[in-house]
Order: structure tokens, then C-alpha cells, then sequence
């Protein structure tokens, strides 16, 4: 299976809404509770930038999957800090695919002038806690009860990976 890893232009935005959209119902890898409309997407989607990428991973010329280093709180003192964000569509899960898109992030991000990435997940997401742990991220906060969806409430842990400086 080749896998390209590439920038997202603007014409795979639609596909990028829908590999999200797969996610919201299984209330494993978002805080949305409603499906996300492409024209939603489309100020998030202008905000990434050369030094805050979004990335595709295209198998067969077919988007798979998607990548997002976004800026971590909006503060300029946190500038080298980014919040990773991975999702891959459900007919490709379970191949590796996000081993791939994590360890191209991290090879990419010291040329972004990154030195932590961090990554925002629900407690009960142990596919995505693996995922990150087996990069070397570990668990830096945990938010108990934070979120709350179908009178439910999860908790987000925070896991990061700080990268080697220069």
C-alpha cells in the first residue's frame, strides 16, 4: 500500500469534512455532537498556513486520511507548541495509517519551529492513546468529566512529546 503524504488544497476539503464527520457518532475522537457542513470548515481550513500545515494522506489518489498542527492557545509565547489532530477515514483504520501521518508530524514539525506537539484526547480512546504513546508522547494533564455528550461525561487527557532541539 503507497501512501502519499502531501498539503491539503482546497478541493479536499470536502473529503477531509467527511472523514470528521465519521467520527462524531462513536463519541471517540471529537467533542462535536452534530456533523460539520464543508462551509463550516472553510475559515479552520484557510487558518493552516506554511508553518501550521494541514496534510493528506492519499492512497490510490484517495484521501485516507488527514493531519492538522494547530496553534496551541492562541498565545505568541506558545509559539513552538502545537496541537496535533488525526483522523483517518474508517474504511482505511486499523493499517497503519496513522502510525505513518504521526511519524511524518514529527519528522516535519523542527522544521515548523516546533519543539512540543500535543495531542487532546478522550480517556476512552485507547486505539488513539496507543497510537501516540508507541511515538513516545506521554500523558501530560488529565481534564476529569470535562466533556459532555448524550448525558455522558468524558475525560480529555493531554499527551505530549517534546522534540529534540537543535
Amino acid at each position: 500500500m503507497a501512501i502519499n503524504i502531501r498539503r491539503a488544497v482546497i478541493n479536499d476539503l470536502a473529503d477531509i469534512v467527511n472523514i470528521y464527520n465519521q467520527t462524531i457518532p462513536s463519541r471517540l475522537a471529537t467533542a462535536d455532537t452534530h456533523i460539520v457542513s464543508v462551509e463550516s470548515r472553510h475559515d479552520w481550513f484557510t487558518a493552516h498556513h506554511e508553518k501550521r500545515p494541514l496534510l493528506v494522506a492519499e492512497i490510490d489518489n484517495q484521501i485516507a486520511g488527514w493531519a492538522s498542527l494547530n496553534d496551541f492557545y492562541g498565545r505568541p509565547a506558545y509559539y513552538a507548541t502545537v496541537e496535533l489532530s488525526i483522523y483517518i477515514d474508517s474504511a482505511y483504520q486499523g493499517q497503519g495509517l496513522g502510525k505513518q501521518l504521526v511519524a511524518y508530524c514529527i519528522d516535519l514539525a523542527p522544521s515548523l519551529n516546533i519543539s512540543n506537539l500535543l495531542g487532546f484526547v478522550f480517556s476512552h480512546n485507547r486505539a488513539s492513546i496507543s497510537l501516540l504513546e508507541n511515538h513516545g508522547f506521554t500523558q501530560w494533564g488529565h481534564l476529569p468529566g470535562i466533556a459532555e455528550m448524550d448525558n455522558n461525561k468524558y475525560s480529555l487527557d493531554i499527551w505530549g512529546l517534546k522534540l529534540a532541539q537543535n
